[in-house]
């Protein structure tokens, strides 16, 4: 294989776990494959990449998932807004707002908070150029509200709303070496775990040393 192609949904910051696959996996390339997050899953699918980071939940079927981490769901509002004068607040809190539901939207809503939008915008950017011109509010992964972090905006945590999880997903029938490699720097495990590639595959760098048994001097006897 030429290259590992990792794809990562938006707000998934992966070049920590490409650092490590730098160190230990120096004839493999990875590289990374920043995709729309309802487009990751179908990739895979396609063969257009070996793993991917995606949002959770998603359909799985043909494919291995391991959740990782579950991120903290934020409202994103006007600097001047209200909510800008707490520290968290409940979705009960926004009964009165006017909350965009962007069609890239990655959370799992069953009852949606506040009043809709008068419209639907066609991405979260979009979502928030709105919420800057101050036509209402936007609730959607902290990862997400960083990525698009603009200065006249800020935003809180929401501790009731639901919250997006992020998962590492392959195909069932490409388990590999190198993809047991990349479980095992996401998990992390140490280069010489006994999953991932054998020793005999690993870079001379990443190989234990062997060590030499200490010869025993014979015991000496005393004279009597």
């Amino acid at each position: 294989m030429t290259e590992f192609r990792l794809a990562y949904a938006p707000g998934v910051t992966p070049a920590k776990w490409a650092g490590v696959w730098a160190e230990r996996v120096r004839e493999v390339p990875l590289r990374l494959v920043q995709v729309p997050a309802a487009e990751a899953v179908p990739l895979l699918r396609d063969g257009g990449a070996e793993a991917a980071f995606v949002r959770l939940p998603t359909d799985r079927e043909g494919l291995h998932v391991i959740p990782l981490y579950v991120e903290t769901t934020v409202v994103v509002v006007p600097k001047e807004h209200a909510v800008a004068a707490v520290d968290e607040l409940e979705l009960a809190d926004l009964a009165d707002e006017d909350v965009f539901e962007p069609l890239d939207d990655v959370l799992d809503w069953t009852d949606r908070p506040g009043q809709p939008a008068f419209t639907r915008p066609e991405s979260t950017a979009d979502a928030l150029e709105l919420v800057a011109s101050e036509a209402g509010v936007l609730l959607l992964p902290q990862s997400l509200a960083r990525l698009h972090h603009r200065k006249d905006l800020t935003y809180r945590p929401v501790t009731d709303a639901p919250r997006s999880q992020i998962g590492l997903a392959w195909p069932e029938n490409a388990t590999s070496d190198l993809m047991e490699e990349l479980i095992g720097i996401v998990r992390g495990r140490t280069p010489n775990s006994s999953r991932g590639r054998t020793p005999q595959q690993r870079t001379p760098q990443q190989r234990t040393p062997k060590r030499t048994p200490q010869k025993r001097s014979a015991p000496r006897h005393r004279r009597r």
